[in-house]
């Protein structure tokens, strides 16, 4: 069924996304900070509408949430006030300090989407935030392929995130109910499924070995070692992988 989906960010993932679901047949609108007329080349080229960042919510179905964990913030509070309760908003956010800032609630512990749904004030779900722009871009494969890269959906509503579910399915990749959104943490960078690339079988395993007080170490000691790569982007999984020697990635 052709849903209704607007996009606020259009950087990597958020344009990634919108491309590939202009191409499953959805109308997709995208929106970005400085304003509509600054997409226009992109939205041409990947056959979505470039707007506003209310009319990209108006009458949507879906929402994604693309932007930076610092750009939350500039988000109008009362951007959903007047949205209908069953709008299904997807966060695919990450919070890394050395790019947002510091955010005293995240390093108190509060998980990521959880503080994003707090500042949006409607609920969410978390999703796409574990896998990277080349293999959501180009890795996406049929139904039963053993191959088939695994990707968790977060969140409080059983119906919404079977809808989420579903997309993700469209797009070429299973999809695993990872719990709630304040167990949402599992997925976050620093966790073994972040940008690991794994089946459905070895998600649903590694979820549960997810250290939680590890998480900020790991994150950073991650994203030190991909950064020192000759090509980060293709390197990103085996490197990730590697810091988990004993969960036999």
């Amino acid at each position: 069924m052709k849903k209704q989906i607007g996009i606020i960010g259009a950087g990597q993932i958020g344009s990634t996304l919108a491309r590939k679901l202009s191409a499953l047949g959805h109308n997709v609108k995208i929106a970005n900070s400085r304003g509509p007329h600054t997409l226009m080349e992109l939205a041409k080229e990947i056959a979505v509408q470039a707007v506003t960042i209310n009319e990209a919510i108006a009458d949507a179905d879906i929402v994604i949430v693309s932007v930076p964990q610092k750009s939350i913030g500039d988000l109008p509070v009362a951007l959903f006030a007047n949205s209908p309760e069953q709008l299904i908003i997807v966060d695919t956010g990450n919070y890394y300090p050395g790019r947002d800032g510091r955010i005293e609630e995240l390093e108190a512990g509060i998980p990521e989407s959880q503080w994003v749904s707090n500042h949006l004030r409607h609920p969410i779900l978390k999703a796409f935030n574990n896998i990277g722009v080349n293999p959501l871009s180009d890795d996406g494969k049929p139904l039963g392929d053993p191959e088939r890269i695994a990707l968790p959906v977060s969140g409080d509503n059983k119906d919404d995130k079977a809808e989420l579910m579903n997309l993700i399915d469209q797009l070429g990749f299973d999809a695993v109910d990872a719990g709630t959104l304040s167990e949402s943490w599992r997925q976050q960078p620093g966790s073994p499924v972040y940008c690991t690339d794994h089946n459905k079988q070895e998600l649903i395993r590694l979820l549960p070995l997810t250290e939680r007080s590890g998480l900020p170490e790991m994150r950073e000691k991650g994203m030190e070692l991909v950064m020192q790569a000759k090509e980060p982007m293709k390197e990103a999984r085996s490197i990730l992988r590697s810091l988990y020697p004993d969960y036999v990635l």
